[in-house]
């Protein structure tokens, strides 16, 4: 794996900066890659896909440079980079969504995203921002490790080779993905295999038997679901989407797209390999010849695919039965509907457009950034554009947003940028809880057309912020709407600087082949 560098105190002192800061480079191209035996071109970043790991170190800074090489049109040369679960706070520029906190770097450009997490670490990852893009490749993890982790004693290795990312993958362009479109293969760490191809290689993760490991576990998904389980194996979560919880012993994980656990894993079974499964909760798929799984190789063990193993799973991960660590319980009154702002955002899709709609109105980019709207003057919900997706909400309230499944036939993860929010409601689940609920980013809507999925946040992060569907093909089909939150102070509150103010004028004045 490609790694990043860091600067020291030292060097960042005579700079006139006073902590330290990880500076990365990512080179955005487009390469014919074959990851799972079969050719096609890609988006790769710093020559690779899924991308450089990105590593920090809790409380130091980020100076990423991004560099947009990118040639091939069908999937878009134009690109922005969100660093998906890092808060933001007074960063909002930084966030890296196109048209709502920036316009697009074009071709041929460069932009350097500066920010500090605020007391954050964790899993997190990064990805393209635009249209369908993250899909051909432009993805990858983002680790911040604090030194006084909680749970520090219960693991011995937390590094690189711990880390297992999941990604759907097709061997068409990512526009000609339809509704019942099944991908070709799941890559685990950027490997896989697909029906009727090669035996390619797998990933492997090794392992020493008696040691532990902290496994960093992400879906970068632009569609599936999956069941994460390894055969004979049984595992701790420690944290989800860069929160970390009470300990659960659990056997499998349901995982939706852009959700990420910790979990720690003892090396104590026979020394051997073992069946790394994911499967797709989706569609249906296979688990023969390797399909949908990688290798846990114990040190010692031939090299070789693992035996097929009766290993049921009784005990896979409920959100319910996840609980914060730190500072737990949701904010405001108990009680549903006891929030200062309380709102209720029906999904649902229109046969007529063809479109995904929330409280009847499909999401739309538009045609000037959000923020740059904000920062000239439009502070209202009637001034902001896209019209009927834009809420504006006001400085440190508790907000409640409820998710009625009724109109939606299958699970939607959605995703808010900007925090961190505390979920009173899961899928599955007819309680509410306020006392130590989970919090997290990204949250699952689940099958069942009588849930009610609810979340809680307090609105102590000025400028606008996502929340959209991490299915990206339904984020494309206008399944989002903005939080412009504390527009009066967000000029105040998060600056831009002049690189940030020319990427409009640079993005407005290309042909339109190379903008969307």
């Amino acid at each position: 794996m490609n790694f990043v560098r860091k600067i020291g105190p030292l060097a960042l002192l005579l700079a006139g900066c006073t902590t330290a800061t990880t500076v990365a480079e990512l080179k955005l191209e487009n390469a014919v890659v074959s990851p799972d035996g079969f050719n096609r071109s890609a988006i790769v970043v710093n020559g690779i896909s899924p991308g450089t790991v990105l590593t920090g170190t809790k409380g130091e800074g980020f100076q990423i440079t991004v560099n947009n090489m990118l040639m091939n049109e069908s999937m878009n040369r134009s690109t922005s980079v969100h660093w998906h679960g890092i808060v933001q706070s007074h960063s909002n520029p930084m966030d890296g969504t196109a048209f709502v906190t920036q316009c697009p770097i074009a071709p041929g450009n460069s932009f350097t995203y500066n920010f500090t997490p605020p007391d954050q670490a964790g899993t997190f990852w990064y990805h393209s921002h635009f249209r369908l893009q993250y899909c051909e490749g432009l993805r990858g993890p983002m680790i911040i490790y604090d030194p006084q982790d909680p749970y520090l004693s219960l693991y011995d290795v937390d590094d690189a080779s711990t880390i297992i990312t999941l990604v759907d993958w097709y061997h068409i362009n990512a526009f000609n993905v339809t509704p019942t479109t099944v991908p070709d293969s799941l890559l685990i760490n950027g490997l896989g295999r697909y029906d009727g191809g090669p035996s390619t290689p797998l990933s492997v993760i090794n392992v020493v038997h008696g040691k532990r490991y902290r496994i960093r576990l992400l879906n970068m998904a632009c569609k599936p679901d999956y069941l994460f389980s390894i055969d004979s194996h049984t595992f701790t979560v420690i944290e989800a989407d860069g929160e970390s919880t009470r300990p659960l012993v659990v056997d499998s994980i349901p995982i939706s797209p852009a959700q990420r656990y910790s979990l720690i894993l003892e090396a104590n079974q026979t020394v051997d390999n073992y069946f790394i499964r994911v499967t797709p909760t989706t569609y249906n798929a296979s688990s023969d010849n390797g399909l949908n799984s990688a290798i846990l190789r114990y040190s010692g063990a031939p090299i070789e695919d693992p035996q097929n193993r009766t290993w049921s799973l009784v005990n896979p991960l409920n959100e319910s039965n996840l609980h914060a660590l730190n500072s737990p319980g949701a904010p405001g009154v108990p009680g549903v509907g006891n929030a200062d702002i309380n709102l209720n955002l029906i999904a649902q899709f229109n046969d007529t457009s063809s479109q995904f709609e929330i409280n009847g109105v499909a999401y739309e980019s538009p045609t000037t950034p959000v923020l740059l709207q904000i920062l000239s003057g439009a502070l209202t919900t009637a001034q902001l554009k896209p019209q009927g997706s834009v809420y504006t909400l006001p400085a440190n309230k508790v907000v409640e947003v409820s998710f009625p499944a009724a109109l939606l036939t299958a699970s939607h993860p959605f995703h808010l940028h900007g925090h961190k929010f505390d979920v009173v409601r899961s899928a599955g689940a007819s309680d509410y809880n306020y006392v130590d609920p989970v919090r997290r980013d990204t949250v699952a809507t689940g099958t069942s057309t009588s849930g009610n999925v609810t979340i809680r946040f307090v609105t102590d992060n000025s400028g606008p912020w996502f929340l959209h569907c991490h299915i990206d093909f339904h984020l494309e089909e206008g399944m989002a709407i903005v939080f412009a939150e504390d527009t009066p102070g967000t000029a105040l509150n998060d600056p831009v600087n002049s690189q940030w103010t020319e990427l409009c004028p640079i993005y407005d004045s290309l042909p339109a082949s190379e903008q969307r």
